[in-house]
């Protein structure tokens, strides 16, 4: 097989697994955010812990085979993760199943939130590609593309996410506490990207790249338009 057309093909695989990955992220956070947590006494949401994996996924993406990719990703999976958030959120209305019968009616409240989900996505993970590949071609270090990457993206994430869904909600709790919220949720995501994330696009970089060997320069030194 030509080079070319190898390296096609494993972009290709590549991006279909990163889209599938995206929104069986979705998916899942899409449930956890319905169940509650206090955590050092402030109020938060589970989703917070499963979230920020698609910016580590993307960040990757990006340095692998480039912003553009990444973007594709992104176009991809954003319908499907508006269905996705939908369906999920009519099927386990705060965190519990109410059965096959709820999609059979439509609900404005789980709409309005699946659709945060979705604005929150898009702007979210945009702005973190344009800050990876910026400060990607800037430094000479590894990590502070994925750290200041997900400073911004996972900011505007969180405040798109939590005040289109719950700004002025009928949810009289989520409507007095959603800044709360979503403050925590952003720290906790901050958290978890300095103790974990970032440590591991460290790792998984190092380990595809040990891998890939000579066949990595093809894919990583892509010059790309925009």
């Amino acid at each position: 097989m030509p080079l070319v057309t190898a390296l096609d093909a494993t972009r290709s695989r590549y991006l279909a697994a990163l889209v599938a990955l995206h929104i069986a992220i979705i998916i899942a956070s899409n449930y956890l955010v319905q169940i509650p947590l206090t955590l050092f006494g402030f109020n938060s949401t589970w989703g917070a812990f499963s979230f920020p994996l698609i910016f580590l996924a993307t960040d990757l993406t990006a340095r692998l085979i480039g912003k553009v990719a990444a973007r594709r990703v992104i176009t991809r999976a954003m319908l499907p993760a508006l269905a996705a958030s939908y369906v999920v959120g009519v099927l386990f209305h705060a965190g519990r199943f109410d059965g096959i019968a709820a999609l059979g009616r439509f609900d404005s409240v789980v709409f309005r939130v699946a659709f945060a989900s979705y604005a929150a996505y898009v702007f979210g993970q945009l702005l973190d590609v344009h800050v990876f590949d910026h400060i990607r071609r800037r430094s000479r270090h590894w990590w502070p593309a994925p750290t200041l990457s997900a400073v911004f993206g996972q900011a505007l994430d969180t405040a798109a996410f939590f005040s289109i869904a719950f700004a002025g909600s009928s949810n009289a709790f989520m409507a007095a506490h959603w800044a709360e919220i979503a403050l925590v949720d952003y720290v906790i995501k901050l958290l978890a990207s300095a103790v974990f994330l970032v440590p591991a696009y460290g790792v998984l970089l190092a380990s595809i790249m040990r891998v890939l060997g000579p066949r990595a320069a093809p894919l990583t030194h892509t010059v790309e338009p925009g």
